[in-house]
């Protein structure tokens, strides 16, 4: 479960740890209107689920309330990274001294925590650990110890923090792995942490939180009013869209896409036992992701049936505005029937998965040579 920056900064600020005014709008007249209010410079910020939105232009600055409204109403048209900008956060732009990064996550090869600080933070910390490595610095906790907050001062000490700062910046620390542990995070992150003459202040914040973990934190649920995906659904960077009933299968269905010389947009697993409805969401899912020009629809009947895959497809095919190329494998679970259903609406299927790769990608390199 992934938190947006509004939803995880209450829940660093209820632990302690410092943050801006701020308040989240779903207009742009509410953006004028809080501009307006806190009667200051404001940073405006879109509330997405991914990374890099700095660089994407979804963070900007505005002097007063009308700019304030300009830049909203700009932001609110975005989409970054396929995610369109539903909300955006708006805060008191910060008199920034210094930024600092500071992030805990797994090392899953150490099998521990790792505490990660660099006296250098922002939105360039991904290459300053690709060209810098040597100025993240590395903590790792035991975890059958405790970690205590003299500990988290000799973290600040040894990225260069100053006696002045050593004992808020220690602190920090101590309460944002405190927050990691309590609520069986994979990651909490802050970044930038940013030293203003109010002194030290979470500009932004990450929180992950490990979904099978949800039964302990109700007040995590309520929070934000979280709701369980129905698929499994992850963009990635090529132009064909994977999407499989399990899994295993979608992950494989990737696996043959890529060594046929295609690349995937999406990893979709609709689950075991999908419905003519469930078929229709995930495929309009598909769809509307702009990337993908070819959709790999690779299903496998047990639970799931193969008419009903063929009705959603149908369904979906018929009121969608968007088209792209549609290549389906299709075995298994009453294939006969869903195979004389795809028939009858003219729309080509294999029951071989190799054969409907293969097709996906020759689709795929066609399309971009047009």
């Amino acid at each position: 479960m992934k938190f947006y920056e509004y939803d995880a900064k209450k829940l660093f600020a209820k632990e302690g740890i410092p943050i801006l005014e701020g308040h989240v709008v779903y207009s742009p007249e509410q953006a004028m209107e809080f501009a307006s209010d806190m009667r200051s410079p404001v940073a405006i910020k879109s509330q997405v689920l991914v990374g890099g939105r700095g660089k994407a232009g979804g963070i900007k600055f505005a002097d007063n309330p009308g700019e304030a409204y300009s830049i909203a109403s700009a932001l609110f048209g975005m989409n970054i990274k396929g995610e369109a900008v539903k909300h955006l956060l708006i805060e008191k732009k910060a008199n920034i001294k210094k930024e600092i990064f500071m992030a805990i996550s797994i090392d899953r090869i150490a099998k521990k925590p790792v505490i990660i600080t660099s006296s250098e933070g922002g939105m360039d910390i991904e290459e300053l650990a690709k060209t810098n490595p040597e100025k993240l610095n590395k903590f790792y906790v035991n975890p059958l110890e405790e970690f205590l907050p003299y500990e988290a001062r000799e973290i600040g000490r040894k990225i260069g923090i100053g006696n002045e700062l050593i004992s808020s910046f220690g602190s920090i620390v101590w309460k944002l792995f405190k927050i990691f542990s309590k609520y069986d995070a994979y990651i909490a992150e802050i970044n930038p942490l940013v030293l203003t003459e109010d002194g030290l202040i979470a500009a932004d914040a990450k929180l992950e939180v490990e979904n099978d973990s949800l039964f302990r934190h109700e007040d995590l649920v309520q929070l934000i009013e979280f709701k369980p995906k129905e698929f499994a659904f992850v963009k990635l960077e090529g132009d064909i869209g994977v999407v499989g009933n399990g899994a295993g299968l979608t992950l494989t269905g990737m696996d043959v896409i890529k060594y046929y010389g295609g690349n995937p947009a999406t990893f979709l697993d609709i689950g075991g036992g999908a419905s003519e409805n469930t078929i229709e969401k995930a495929l309009n899912m598909v769809l509307h992701y702009a990337p993908v020009k070819v959709i790999f629809l690779n299903i496998l009947g047990g639970i799931t049936r193969a008419d009903d895959v063929a009705r959603g497809v149908i369904d979906i095919l018929k009121t969608s505005e968007r088209k792209p190329k549609m290549v389906i494998r299709i075995t298994g679970t009453n294939e006969k029937e869903g195979q004389r259903l795809l028939d009858e609406a003219g729309i080509p299927y294999e029951t071989s998965m190799e054969k409907a790769a293969q097709r996906a990608v020759e689709l795929s390199k066609s399309l971009r040579n047009n």
